[in-house]
């Protein structure tokens, strides 16, 4: 009994070990851990009864959390954008821009990918609606299997970095920091992630060109009545675009962080292209090419979308709560416009909403009965003894955890990571001195890799089962096609995960890529700071009289004793 008195903590995370391996739901195997090792703790005396009256306040104060309501907004604005053929009118127009050069598919997959991230935020809705829709075109025209699975699948976890990202408003709230300050914070890494993917492809185009063919021209579909392509028109219509918000970002100050000055000169440069593009179409001119309309009328609405929410976010004009409402009404609006809002649609979102809530607040709720039991027996303490004695300091303190992280993400889910493993982080790497929206930033492309490892990625689970499994004749074609075997899409995975290796050094390296897209707070230098007293005037001052204000203190009796305040009550 003396043992499990002063090892309490480490007994009880290794209870809540055998409890996963045992096969328990995470959210039961917490809140089990936590009632069952608050009650030994009670009876050996270690903690005081009255330990769980304080468990009914927390459940309310995660009733009372409004930032934990932008969850089902934005996953509710993805579904409904996901359900309403937004992903393939994307696929469609983008592929048939970069189709006529190599590795062109794979370039739109991550175009595609990295749009849906930043209006979706929802994993499975991306990698499903890709695979189903570009796989069978990449295994039709010649793409290596490997190539194809990876690239969707890699692309489709970009929600996962990129806001509005769910993941980090899971971990804004157990770092105890603004949702805001971590979608700024990923905004760049989320950009340089999707431009090393793309950097990849390159790579293998030019060294493995049969691997990433190009479209041939009996399906390039889009084409001016003279053969022509129009990417001239195209071309023109970007220029005047990217001219505009260049010019307006020049207009800024140089104090406007990094995130408000893209947001700000996107929307100008897209309002440019939109509003030429409607001229265009209701004049009759005829002056745009049928891909330049194409590619405006298709791209424009969702970057409207993305502009609504994260624009409003990080110009401070919205809460990402109240973002993400605007995010889901905005999602509506368009699926109407296209008349694709159905009823079976609503029904079909709204239920795939609730389960994923529900999910997420059933492991919160035992993570909350955990937490309570674990921090009443020190258990931060124990964890935050077992990595500053580290060495290294910070930076080994970050290649420990970095490297923990990428194990576990083997076994759990990123929301389990978040609910289990960073509480017990946050304090040790604030302690160390570590900014912890930059550390957040760091653990959410470091947990990204938990959708793509081999053998229990996620995102290769939602590509298995849409890629086919057995041999088919192809409807275009008429060629049969091989089915895509397991290992080829684990073997795809692997440079992507590399890549997100990559961009986890990247990050510790050049903090300032989190970093620099935060607002600029002013720095106090102590040791510079003068005080200055007024000067006396020629000795004119009359000398006050504190005494004459106040009255004259009253003197101690003698002896030096103090009188008692209760002698008055003891006559």
């Amino acid at each position: 009994m003396e043992f499990l008195t002063h090892n309490m903590a480490p007994v009880m995370f290794a209870g809540l070990i055998v409890f996963l391996l045992m096969g328990f739901s995470v959210a039961f195997s917490l809140a089990a851990a936590g009632l069952f090792f608050g009650l030994i703790g009670i009876e050996l005396g270690i903690l005081p009864a009255s330990l769980m009256q304080a468990l009914p306040l927390r459940v309310f104060g995660i009733m009372q959390n409004d930032t934990l309501l932008a969850i089902p907004f934005f996953t509710f604005m993805g579904l409904i954008l996901e359900r309403s053929g937004m992903a393939e009118d994307l696929l469609d127009t983008i592929g048939q821009l970069f189709g006529p050069i190599r590795g062109g598919l794979a370039f739109a997959v991550i175009f595609v990918g990295a749009m849906l991230a930043a209006t979706t935020g929802v994993v499975a809705a991306s990698v499903i609606s890709m695979g189903l829709i570009s796989l069978p075109i990449m295994l039709r025209y010649g793409y290596d299997r490997r190539i194809a699975s990876g690239v969707i699948a890699a692309s489709g976890t970009l929600a996962q970095i990129i806001p509005p990202s769910l993941v980090l408003i899971i971990m804004a709230d157990q770092l105890g920091r603004s949702v805001g300050d971590l979608y700024k914070g990923a905004f760049l890494p989320g950009f340089v992630l999707t431009g090393l993917y793309v950097g990849f492809i390159v790579l293998v185009a030019l060294f493995r060109p049969h691997w990433t063919p190009a479209l041939p021209p009996e399906a390039r579909t889009i084409r001016e009545a003279d053969g022509s392509s129009g990417l001239r028109s195209l071309g023109v219509v970007t220029g005047l675009s990217v001219a505009a918000a260049v010019a307006f970002a020049k207009t800024r100050p140089d104090t406007m962080p990094t995130d408000e000055l893209i947001v700000l000169s996107m929307c100008v440069g897209v309002a440019v292209a939109f509003t030429l593009a409607v001229i265009n179409k209701l004049t009759g001119m005829n002056l745009l090419s049928k891909m330049a309309e194409r590619v405006t009328f298709v791209l424009i609405p969702p970057l409207a979308l993305i502009f609504l929410v994260l624009g409003t976010i990080f110009l401070g004009i919205a809460t990402p709560t109240e973002g993400g409402a605007m995010g889901a009404v905005g999602a509506l609006v368009m699926a109407i416009s296209r008349r694709r809002l159905s009823m079976h649609l609503m029904k079909q979102a709204m239920d795939s909403t609730m389960k994923l809530s529900c999910f997420v607040l059933f492991i919160l709720l035992g993570s909350t009965v955990f937490s309570l039991s674990f921090q009443a027996v020190d258990g931060p303490i124990w964890v935050e003894h077992l990595l500053t004695s580290l060495p290294g300091g910070q930076i080994g303190f970050l290649i420990v955890v970095n490297i923990l992280i990428f194990v576990l993400a083997f076994f759990l889910d990123f929301f389990e990571l978040s609910f289990i493993v960073v509480p017990l982080l946050g304090p040790v790497a604030e302690k160390l001195g570590i900014d912890l929206v930059w550390f957040g930033v760091l653990l959410a492309v470091n947990m990204q890799t938990s959708f793509m490892h081999p053998p229990f990625g996620f995102a290769l689970f939602y590509l298995r089962s849409v890629a086919p499994i057995d041999k088919y004749k192809d409807k275009v074609t008429n060629a049969e096609i091989a089915p895509v075997t397991t290992g080829q899409i684990y073997w795809g995975s692997v440079p992507f995960v590399i890549i997100q290796i990559i961009m986890v050094g990247l990050i510790i390296a050049f903090p300032n890529l989190v970093s620099g897209g935060l607002d600029k707070k002013a720095d106090l230098d102590t040791s510079n700071v003068v005080i200055e007293a007024q000067p006396a005037d020629n000795g004119n001052d009359k000398e006050v009289d504190m005494n004459a204000l106040f009255g004259t203190p009253a003197s101690a009796p003698q002896g030096g004793k103090e009188p008692d305040p209760m002698d008055a009550f003891k006559k």
